[in-house]
Protein backbone atom coordinates (compact mmCIF):
# COMPACT_ATOMS: atom_id res chain seq x y z
CA UNK A 1 0.00 0.00 0.00
CA UNK A 2 1.65 3.37 -1.09
CA UNK A 3 1.95 5.90 1.92
CA UNK A 4 -0.20 9.20 1.32
CA UNK A 5 2.02 11.54 3.06
CA UNK A 6 5.69 10.06 1.19
CA UNK A 7 4.26 7.89 -1.58
CA UNK A 8 6.89 5.15 -0.42
CA UNK A 9 5.18 1.34 -1.80
CA UNK A 10 5.73 -0.22 1.22
CA UNK A 11 4.10 -0.45 4.74
CA UNK A 12 3.19 -2.57 7.34
CA UNK A 13 0.24 -3.30 9.10
CA UNK A 14 -0.33 -2.66 12.65
CA UNK A 15 -3.72 -3.30 13.48
CA UNK A 16 -7.03 -4.81 11.79
CA UNK A 17 -10.24 -5.14 12.57
CA UNK A 18 -13.45 -5.67 11.36
CA UNK A 19 -15.74 -2.74 10.22
CA UNK A 20 -19.42 -1.65 8.97
CA UNK A 21 -20.71 -5.07 10.83
CA UNK A 22 -17.94 -7.43 9.02
CA UNK A 23 -18.36 -6.37 5.80
CA UNK A 24 -15.32 -4.55 5.78
CA UNK A 25 -11.66 -4.81 7.35
CA UNK A 26 -10.05 -1.35 8.97
CA UNK A 27 -6.46 -1.77 8.63
CA UNK A 28 -3.96 0.97 10.59
CA UNK A 29 -0.42 0.76 8.37
CA UNK A 30 2.50 2.05 9.00
CA UNK A 31 4.79 3.59 6.11
CA UNK A 32 8.09 1.90 6.16
CA UNK A 33 10.02 4.91 5.06
CA UNK A 34 8.44 8.05 7.10
CA UNK A 35 7.10 6.03 10.20
CA UNK A 36 3.54 7.89 9.80
CA UNK A 37 0.50 6.12 10.07
CA UNK A 38 -2.40 5.87 8.06
CA UNK A 39 -5.77 3.78 7.96
CA UNK A 40 -7.73 1.75 4.93
CA UNK A 41 -10.42 0.14 4.36
CA UNK A 42 -10.72 -3.36 2.17
CA UNK A 43 -13.86 -4.31 1.33
CA UNK A 44 -15.51 -7.11 -1.45
CA UNK A 45 -15.65 -5.58 -4.58
CA UNK A 46 -19.17 -6.77 -6.24
CA UNK A 47 -20.11 -6.25 -9.50
CA UNK A 48 -23.75 -4.44 -10.27
CA UNK A 49 -26.42 -6.73 -11.63
CA UNK A 50 -28.12 -4.78 -13.85
CA UNK A 51 -32.15 -5.22 -14.40
CA UNK A 52 -33.39 -5.57 -18.21
CA UNK A 53 -36.69 -3.98 -17.97
CA UNK A 54 -39.58 -4.94 -20.19
CA UNK A 55 -38.93 -1.90 -22.79
CA UNK A 56 -35.38 -2.88 -22.82
CA UNK A 57 -34.02 -0.28 -21.01
CA UNK A 58 -31.99 -1.21 -18.27
CA UNK A 59 -31.24 0.22 -14.43
CA UNK A 60 -29.08 -1.24 -11.86
CA UNK A 61 -30.66 -3.65 -9.50
CA UNK A 62 -32.14 -1.52 -6.65
CA UNK A 63 -32.78 -3.97 -3.41
CA UNK A 64 -35.27 -1.31 -2.33
CA UNK A 65 -37.56 -1.31 -5.11
CA UNK A 66 -38.43 -5.20 -4.38
CA UNK A 67 -38.30 -4.74 -0.53
CA UNK A 68 -41.04 -2.46 -1.27
CA UNK A 69 -42.96 -4.23 -3.75
CA UNK A 70 -43.02 -7.11 -1.33
CA UNK A 71 -43.54 -4.90 1.38
CA UNK A 72 -46.87 -3.79 -0.30
CA UNK A 73 -47.97 -7.64 -1.41
CA UNK A 74 -47.52 -8.60 2.52
CA UNK A 75 -49.84 -5.76 3.87
CA UNK A 76 -51.53 -6.77 6.88
CA UNK A 77 -50.52 -10.41 6.37
CA UNK A 78 -48.44 -12.29 9.54
CA UNK A 79 -44.96 -11.58 7.92
CA UNK A 80 -42.64 -9.64 9.35
CA UNK A 81 -39.95 -7.32 7.42
CA UNK A 82 -37.01 -10.23 8.81
CA UNK A 83 -38.94 -12.60 6.63
CA UNK A 84 -39.03 -10.34 3.48
CA UNK A 85 -35.63 -8.99 3.93
CA UNK A 86 -33.99 -12.55 4.01
CA UNK A 87 -36.06 -13.29 1.38
CA UNK A 88 -34.49 -10.74 -0.69
CA UNK A 89 -31.20 -11.77 0.90
CA UNK A 90 -31.58 -15.31 -0.67
CA UNK A 91 -32.71 -13.39 -4.12
CA UNK A 92 -29.81 -10.79 -3.86
CA UNK A 93 -27.06 -13.78 -3.38
CA UNK A 94 -28.45 -15.70 -5.98
CA UNK A 95 -28.19 -13.40 -8.35
CA UNK A 96 -24.40 -12.43 -7.68
CA UNK A 97 -23.79 -15.86 -7.75
CA UNK A 98 -24.77 -16.41 -11.19
CA UNK A 99 -22.25 -15.84 -14.34
CA UNK A 100 -24.51 -13.28 -15.40
CA UNK A 101 -24.07 -9.68 -15.15
CA UNK A 102 -27.75 -9.22 -16.17
CA UNK A 103 -31.69 -10.26 -15.48
CA UNK A 104 -34.50 -9.76 -17.14
CA UNK A 105 -37.26 -8.26 -14.93
CA UNK A 106 -39.77 -11.08 -15.76
CA UNK A 107 -37.01 -13.35 -13.99
CA UNK A 108 -36.64 -11.00 -11.25
CA UNK A 109 -40.06 -10.83 -10.65
CA UNK A 110 -40.31 -14.76 -10.93
CA UNK A 111 -37.74 -15.33 -8.20
CA UNK A 112 -39.89 -12.79 -6.05
CA UNK A 113 -42.85 -14.68 -6.85
CA UNK A 114 -40.76 -18.36 -5.43
CA UNK A 115 -40.36 -16.87 -2.00
CA UNK A 116 -43.80 -15.42 -1.62
CA UNK A 117 -45.11 -18.51 -2.36
CA UNK A 118 -43.10 -20.19 0.52
CA UNK A 119 -43.78 -17.26 2.75
CA UNK A 120 -47.45 -16.30 2.37
CA UNK A 121 -50.15 -17.31 -0.20
CA UNK A 122 -52.15 -14.28 -0.07
CA UNK A 123 -49.44 -12.12 -0.71
CA UNK A 124 -47.90 -14.39 -3.27
CA UNK A 125 -51.68 -13.81 -4.97
CA UNK A 126 -50.84 -9.87 -4.61
CA UNK A 127 -47.45 -9.72 -6.06
CA UNK A 128 -48.64 -12.10 -8.98
CA UNK A 129 -52.13 -9.20 -9.75
CA UNK A 130 -49.41 -6.78 -9.63
CA UNK A 131 -47.03 -8.65 -11.40
CA UNK A 132 -48.73 -10.51 -14.07
CA UNK A 133 -51.01 -7.64 -14.77
CA UNK A 134 -54.39 -9.48 -14.16
CA UNK A 135 -57.00 -8.43 -16.41
CA UNK A 136 -60.27 -9.73 -15.13
CA UNK A 137 -61.02 -12.17 -12.18
CA UNK A 138 -60.87 -15.38 -14.23
CA UNK A 139 -57.07 -14.81 -14.60
CA UNK A 140 -57.29 -14.29 -10.41
CA UNK A 141 -58.66 -17.49 -11.08
CA UNK A 142 -56.48 -19.47 -12.96
CA UNK A 143 -53.50 -18.16 -10.58
CA UNK A 144 -55.19 -20.02 -7.62
CA UNK A 145 -55.81 -23.06 -9.43
CA UNK A 146 -51.94 -22.74 -10.52
CA UNK A 147 -51.44 -22.56 -6.75
CA UNK A 148 -53.45 -25.32 -5.89
CA UNK A 149 -52.15 -27.82 -8.05
CA UNK A 150 -48.46 -27.01 -6.80
CA UNK A 151 -49.42 -27.64 -3.44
Amino acid sequence: MKCPFCNHDESKVIDSRPADDGMKIRRRRECISCAKRFTTYEAIESMPIIVVKRDKSRQVFDRHKLLSGMLRACVKRPVTLDVIENAIDDIETQLQNSLDREISSTQLGELALEKLRAIDESAYVRFASVYRDFKDINSFLDELNNLRTKK
